[in-house]
């Protein structure tokens, strides 16, 4: 007894010490930054604190002494006392569109929950496509990957996620039912953070793909002088698509054995589905109002000159709010507040609007700048060392913030340095596009979305460093063949 309870003693000093370590590596970095990080290269404190802001926070959602949501606050703390970006401009990224969108989404994918939908779905996704574990992966990825070529990639991974967990706690891979989050490890965290990889990557096939694509397609039109024509676009990127969707498939499923099912036998599958009720009036309300959101947020230009202000994040919460008035068959309203904010993942919300703040005071602060001065040697090799050092520099800054800001700060630096190097721009603007639209390691962005649903941070890493080594050699090799082919 007396050694059970020493044993017990030093494994909690042992995690005291380690969570100390861990909680001190973050500051000891940020101020590390601020006295060594070169002022030739960062000369303002503001860029230098950015910067240190940016890799406390990394370090942090890697070793997780605090919690996610905790280190997403961070920017806010430090910007308080290194004014490193106008403070409003930090805190108005926690209640941003986009946070409203993934608030109000969750709401929504409550009701699918609450009303008894979600189940009916899962019972029908896995019944449809089959208990197969690999087909599981392929259909998901597909659908995000196809679904964001033309709706933004966080309504698309906003939409899917909440029913593939669904999906996953009838399969017995979820945790208790309150925390609205699935297993840490195994086939559900696989799923979901490749659904967050499928939204991001598919968004590349077309300009609607996102805010990103639109800003290099506003660099292309004033570097042609005229109109530029979306089915270019696509026949630009069809060989890059072809390439990313095949070997992202591989790479997804090359552990997963062909044996492996997922919620159990056919059999036990056509039993559950056989026996599902007939659909009860509060499971149609939810439904008609999910996939209302998601229709309505696609064929946003029809009545975007007679509603202007009803963009995706304001159509999901219009929806949200219908949830709460219409009755279900009892008289009961389809969904309660106190049971729906148990359901919501507050953390995932702190973790998208965490990774928006680091991105606006590295970009406030001219530390974005200062990385593009750097990226500006890569132009003297010419094409040979400019390819590559493109990917990087995008696929890099996407990965640190969102890629709309990324492309922003990058495509004006990539344009500049081809100029130096006597090269014609455009091929290199469709590269940086890339890269742009490839980011995979850290919880920011859409990769928030599984983090915040159980997956951890260091599975996250994990498979993304893997995944963006493969992508940074397959695109660089593709990308010279396309230049010496005329084909970009």
């Amino acid at each position: 007894m007396t050694k059970i309870r020493k044993s017990k003693k030093d494994r909690n000093v042992f995690r005291s010490v380690h969570t100390l370590a861990a909680l001190l590596s973050g500051p000891l970095l940020f101020f590390l930054c601020l006295g060594a990080l070169p002022e030739s290269l960062f000369p303002a404190l503001a860029a230098r604190a950015a910067a240190g802001c940016m890799g406390w926070m990394i370090l942090w959602w890697m070793m997780r002494p605090v919690d996610y949501a905790v280190t997403a606050l961070l920017p806010v703390a430090v910007n308080a006392f290194f004014p490193m970006a106008q403070m409003r401009n930090v805190l108005s990224c926690y209640a941003s569109e986009t946070i409203l969108l993934l608030f109000a989404a969750s709401i929504l994918s409550a009701a699918l929950e609450e009303t008894g939908l979600g189940r009916r779905l899962a019972i029908g996704f896995l019944y449809r496509v089959g208990e197969g574990f690999r087909m599981q992966l392929i259909f998901w990825f597909m659908l995000a990957f196809l679904l964001s070529a033309i709706l933004p990639n966080s309504v698309v991974c906003v939409m899917l996620t909440p029913i593939a967990v669904m999906m996953l706690r009838f399969a017995g891979e979820g945790e208790e039912q309150r925390s609205g989050k699935v297993q840490q490890s195994g086939k559900a965290s696989h799923l979901l953070i490749y659904i967050a990889y499928a939204a991001g990557v598919g968004g590349l096939m077309t300009p609607l793909g996102g805010a990103m694509n639109l800003v290099a397609v506003d660099h292309l039109q004033r570097l042609t002088g005229k109109e530029y024509l979306y089915l270019e676009w696509v026949r630009v990127f069809l060989p890059v698509m072809a390439v990313l969707a095949v070997s992202h498939i591989l790479f997804m499923v090359r552990h997963v054995p062909s044996a492996e099912i997922l919620g159990g036998s056919r059999e036990y599958l056509e039993q559950e589905f056989a026996a599902l009720a007939p659909l009860r009036r509060e499971e149609k309300a939810s439904g008609v109002l999910f996939l209302a959101a998601a229709v309505l947020s696609f064929a946003r230009p029809l009545y975007q000159s007679i509603l202007p202000g009803m963009k995706p994040a304001c159509v999901f919460l219009v929806c949200a709010v219908v949830c709460f008035c219409v009755n279900g068959e009892e008289g009961q309203p389809v969904l309660e507040w106190e049971k729906v904010q148990h359901r919501i993942p507050w953390e995932m919300l702190f973790l998208f609007a965490g990774g928006l703040a680091v991105g606006t005071t590295l970009e406030e602060s001219g530390a974005c700048d200062a990385l593009g001065q750097l990226f500006s040697i890569c132009a003297a090799g010419g094409e040979r060392t400019l390819v590559p050092a493109i990917l990087i520099l995008t696929m890099g800054l996407a990965c640190v913030t969102s890629n709309t800001a990324a492309a922003a700060v990058s495509l004006p630096v990539v344009i500049t340095a081809a100029r130096s190097a006597g090269l014609d721009p455009v091929p290199y603007l469709y590269i940086a596009s890339i890269g742009i639209n490839l980011s995979y390691m850290l919880p920011t962005s859409i990769r928030a979305v599984p983090v915040g649903y159980g997956v951890s941070a260091g599975a996250l890493l994990e498979e993304g460093w893997k995944l963006t080594a493969l992508s940074l050699l397959l695109m660089t090799g593709l990308c010279f063949l396309l230049l010496r082919t005329g084909w970009l």
